[in-house]
């Protein structure tokens, strides 16, 4: 029978990667918040300015904000999949194709319950890149929820919501589904010009999210950008609106902008909170069982 775990543990294991990760998270929003009117910097560039400014701090700006979204839309979409997983589990072995698909329905529940985390973290992200007259100035992640109620109601929460549940059902499928996908192939597979067969260890967690980094980070991209742009506007648009506005503009290429930065968050990112989620698993079912 598949082990039980508290909900919320896949949440803290989020949170915890986040940390280590914000940095990347803000450049990656920063470099799409960027549309044709404006410089196109590198993702370099980018960090180089915001260390330049304020120093160390500055990439660690709205990690209130990176935190709630954890323990929000982290929390949901993988405590949902999870408790999928294990009652397919229970009824036999379930299919890839199954898991991806529960993976998919997670994300879609998990992309609802952290909407308005993600307004927040984009605002208080992409604020600098603003005229000082129409920033946000949100000094963490409570405030930014209350001033975002009192200014624009609280349909305000639901802003970029079908971008943000479309790109979280692509990106739990991508991530999470395929992480369990690359993982059981992986062990199933030897290498044969070193003689290796892959195990559950360290180096096959490492190799399996960073292909469902990638995954993850191609599919989503496109989606990611328009839902970046839409949350940090208080002007209402349509997703329709600000895609057909943006490829006029700046191309085709703008559904990628910030896919490298996102890719080098994403990998490590995918590592760490599997890592941390593994660990905190071990330790409950040696204290608690």
């Amino acid at each position: 029978m598949p082990q039980s775990y508290p909900f919320w543990l896949g949440g803290i294991g989020a949170s915890m990667a986040a940390c280590f990760t914000h940095p990347l998270d803000l450049t990656k929003v920063r470099m799409q918040s960027v549309e044709a009117t404006a410089p196109n910097p590198s993702m370099i560039s980018m960090v180089r300015t915001s260390y330049q400014k304020a120093g160390l701090r500055s990439l660690y700006v709205g990690l209130s904000a990176s935190i709630l979204r954890q323990m929000s839309y982290s929390l949901v979409r993988i405590g949902t999949y999870e408790e999928f997983k294990k009652r397919l589990q229970n009824r036999g072995n379930p299919s890839a194709a199954t898991l991806l698909f529960a993976a998919s329905i997670a994300g879609g529940i998990g992309g609802v319950a952290g909407n308005p985390a993600d307004v927040i973290l984009v605002r208080m992200t992409s604020d600098v890149l603003r005229p000082p007259e129409k920033q946000y100035k949100y000094r963490n992640a409570i405030t930014g929820l209350m001033s975002l109620i009192k200014e624009e109601g609280v349909k305000g929460l639901a802003r970029g919501l079908g971008t943000n549940t479309t790109r979280a059902v692509l990106m739990n499928t991508a991530q999470v589904g395929s992480y369990d996908f690359f993982k059981t192939s992986l062990l199933k597979t030897r290498v044969p010009v070193f003689d290796y067969q892959f195990k559950d260890n360290f180096f096959l967690h490492v190799v399996a999210s960073l292909a469902a980094g990638t995954c993850g980070t191609t599919v989503t991209s496109p989606v990611d950008v328009i839902r970046t742009r839409i949350m940090g506007s208080n002007i209402k648009s349509s997703p329709v609106g600000v895609f057909l506005k943006s490829l006029r503009e700046e191309g085709a290429l703008f559904m990628f902008k910030g896919w490298t930065p996102a890719f080098i968050r994403l990998g490590p990112n995918t590592v760490l909170m599997f890592v941390f989620y593994e660990q905190l698993k071990r330790a409950w079912s040696a204290t608690f069982h």
